[in-house]
């Protein structure tokens, strides 16, 4: 029975000297030396002395009792040195009761207080020894240090927490300070809980550090940081989530103007400066890589297809090629580009600029009258464009000029060609993001249909489709670019054309890219690659160098296991990029929606029913959103409705309509 004995317990970290006065089995009716009676389970119990009082003595002597008792065991803990017992046992591979320590420390004649001092030294110092099975084991030098070295970053952190939460304090009130000494870490801190959130590396510390701060709703993080200027109001969150690489190092740069400077050997090129070749592209685009040329000679259309000549420049394995490897393409954001080679070559030595001989790998093509394919050849050139043309200037000069017309209706047969064989179109407009100001932006959609567009698309896919051909055929191994049948085709509804789109979106099969030529049933090709963008895709890179060592008569630099090897390692990355662009379109739209009046009307259609919404079409948007369901109203596929906007939060991807 443990009644009327001294029972020590741990409570919130600290030990609790008590007397029992009764025993209940598993259960102890404990009164403490706070005068406080509590009940504690027999497992709780740290230690239980020998001695035993009398519980009926009168309350205020067994306080009396409990207190000095406690107080002789703190004086007596204090007088444990826990490094010098560590050092004395440390070499002792096994563990040790608290009787054995007591008496190491204390000498043979121990008591109840010695037992106690030296529970209470270890526990408090958790550095040299740690209890396993109510026995202790002495740490190794190895874990020693680890500890003394947590302790000193644990109080590191601890200050910094304490000057960062008071920077953050005068920040909040508008007093501008140059910021603590670990201004770097507590930046760190905030970027964490405003990309992840609850799922943060460091999340305690940094909500420890608003906590501090006086703030408790973790995402205000992100106002923090916009606060402090290091990120800016409208901060692309997913380039910091993804690990986007948004400059270039200095070794990346020095190999810029090593190669910019660098002269190609001209050998084995044929010469095509005399061709009236012209690039179109949209009136922002600076980075050109394809160009198109058209003569009439004998009465047949001579047309050429020209891509810049990337491999030529860009050595396998080089600084600059290592990096595209890794950027996988250049990606391009409302207000932000991220090219996948440094702008002083995408923008120059790589890019086809009015005006300068430069090297390329081109398509030369002759056609009948009737727009049948006569024979065709592919040659590394050098070409010298002569104007860099809009879409726009195209189309308004469609009627005029001879050879644009002849361009669109040589265009316009190859669409033809490809629907007899099958081809699928599903163009839609592409959304323009405008920002009118700096506090306000507008959305148009842009035709893709128009005469320039369907002009540069379809010699794209010509090139693109006989580069293929051409490579399967003289056995160069590529990556060919497949899509199977659809799992149904729709009858094409001119009169509800957006809603025929993306209901056959949603019957396609997923595209693949290996290295076996099969057709690509939605562009109506029997095979298919990418060519046409070195500039902008690495894979186009890649079947770039393919094509042209055989055109120079050289080995090809892949086989068909390393281009499997680049795929693998490229396609997820693209994955992400498109995701991120997905994203931040999305997150400008919100933005729109948000500056709307509130009564202002949006068109939709209804797509498709789920258990408790409807997934719809802002068809002015091109955006695919949400609607609950509401029991008054019932919505089927295809219907047309009209919708508010009820909540736009682009930060966090919120979007309510009714």
């Amino acid at each position: 029975m443990n009644q009327g004995k001294i029972i020590e317990y741990i409570d919130q970290g600290k030990f609790v000297c008590a007397l029992c006065l009764q025993d209940k089995g598993n259960k102890l009716h404990l009164l403490a030396s706070s005068n406080r009676e509590i009940n504690v389970s027999l497992k709780r119990a740290a230690l239980i002395s020998k001695a035993n009082i009398d519980p009926l003595q009168p309350r205020k002597e067994l306080i009396e009792r409990l207190k000095q008792t406690e107080e002789r065991r703190i004086r007596l803990k204090n007088k444990v040195n826990v490094k010098e017992l560590w050092e004395l046992i440390k070499d002792e591979k096994e563990n040790f009761n608290n009787k054995y320590l007591a008496q190491l420390v204390f000498g043979e004649e121990i008591n109840g207080d010695h037992l106690s001092a030296l529970i209470r030294a270890l526990f408090e110092d958790h550095q040299y020894f740690r209890m396993k099975d109510g026995r202790f084991l002495s740490n190794s030098e190895e874990r020693v240090e680890q500890i003394i070295k947590q302790r000193k970053d644990d109080a590191l952190r601890d200050e910094w927490l304490k000057q960062g939460s008071a920077w953050l304090k005068e920040a909040q009130q508008g007093r501008k300070t140059e910021g603590p000494a670990c201004k770097k870490y507590i930046i760190q801190l905030l970027i964490q809980l405003a990309l992840y959130e609850n799922d943060a590396q460091d999340f305690k510390h940094g909500k420890e550090l608003l906590l501090r701060t006086g703030i408790s709703d973790i995402r205000e993080a992100r106002n923090i940081l916009v606060k402090l200027g290091e990120w800016d109001k409208d901060e692309n969150l997913d380039i910091h989530r993804f690990g986007i690489a948004t400059f270039f190092n200095k070794k990346q740069m020095d190999e810029v103007a090593l190669l910019a400077g660098t002269e190609i050997n001209n050998q084995g090129r044929e010469d095509l400066r005399h061709l009236p070749v012209v690039t179109i592209d949209g009136p922002m685009t600076n980075d050109f890589d394809d160009a198109v040329s058209l003569e009439i000679i004998n009465g047949n259309l001579q047309l050429g297809i020209h891509i810049s000549d990337v491999a030529a420049v860009i050595p396998p394995g080089s600084i600059l090629d290592k990096a595209a490897f890794e950027r996988a393409s250049s990606l391009y954001l409302p207000r932000r580009e991220i090219p996948m080679f440094p702008i002083g070559l995408s923008q120059d030595a790589l890019s086809l600029k009015e005006g300068c001989d430069r090297h390329a790998i081109s398509l030369l093509t002759s056609f009948n009258n009737d727009g049948e394919l006569l024979n065709y050849r592919f040659t590394p050139s050098i070409i010298r464009v002569k104007q860099n043309l809009t879409y726009d200037l195209v189309n308004a000069n469609i009627e005029k000029d001879n050879i644009f017309q002849k361009m669109y209706v040589a265009s316009h047969r190859l669409r033809e060609k490809r629907t007899r064989q099958g081809a699928i179109n599903l163009s839609l407009p592409d959304l323009q993001i405008n920002f009118d100001s700096e506090s306000s932006l507008s959305i148009d959609l842009i035709p893709q249909e128009t005469p320039s567009r369907q002009i540069v698309a379809e010699f794209m896919i010509l090139y693109n489709w006989l580069a293929a051909s051409f490579c399967r055929d003289n056995q160069v191994p590529i990556l060919f670019r497949t899509q199977a049948e659809p799992n149904e085709r729709l009858i094409v509804d001119d009169d509800d054309y957006c809603y025929y789109v993306f209901q056959q979106r949603r019957k396609l099969n997923p595209l693949i890219i290996d290295t076996t030529p099969r057709p690509h049933s939605i562009l109506g090709v029997d095979v298919y690659t990418h060519f046409t963008s070195p500039i902008r895709r690495y894979l186009d890179l890649v079947m770039q160098r393919q094509i042209g060592n055989f055109l120079l008569d050289k080995e090809p630099e892949y086989n068909e296991k390393g281009l499997d090897e680049i795929r693998m390692s490229v396609e997820p990355v693209v994955k992400r990029l498109n995701m991120l662009k997905r994203n931040r379109i999305r997150y400008w739209i919100l933005k729109y929606l948000r500056s709307l009046r509130g009564d202002e009307k949006l068109r939709a259609i209804v797509l498709y029913e789920l258990k408790s919404k409807y997934k719809i079409l802002l068809t002015d948007l091109q955006m695919i959103a949400d609607i609950k369901k509401e029991s008054r109203i019932t919505l089927n596929p295809g219907d047309h409705i009209m919708v508010e906007v009820t909540k736009s939060e682009p930060w966090i991807d919120r979007l309510e309509l009714k």
